[in-house]
């Protein structure tokens, strides 16, 4: 299990100790010192849709320019756009393998991890 995030966002925060608490055995990716690549991306698109991965309440994403927000709907250029830009990939995104994910934190939804 992979969790993707920044470390010190406060939902991410959440997230960390609720995993910890339960016990939870999971490798953190931070974007902010590992970047984050093109593969790992395009898998997401394969499993999610975009707009679950985008975070457009983001201040980053309010920030593009009006022909970047309308990049976002093409997944190539989202996924430039992402890897420039990590602060607007939705957090946290867990990486459950085998193609599922969770993605932001919600307890109820968290509940089946084990």
């Amino acid at each position: 299990m992979i969790i993707y995030g920044i470390k010190n966002c406060d939902t991410m925060q959440k997230a960390f100790k609720y995993l910890d608490v339960k016990n939870i055995k999971y490798k953190f990716h931070n974007y902010k010192t590992e970047g984050i690549d093109k593969e790992t991306i395009k898998r997401w698109f394969k499993y999610l849709p975009m707009e679950e991965i985008i975070n457009s309440k983001s201040r980053t994403f309010k920030n593009l320019t009006t022909q970047e927000k309308a990049d976002t709907s093409n997944s190539s250029k989202a996924v430039a756009l992402l890897i420039k830009n990590t602060s607007m990939i939705k957090r946290p995104l867990l990486d459950l393998g085998e193609g599922k994910f969770l993605i932001g934190f919600n307890i109820e939804e968290w509940s089946i991890l084990k």
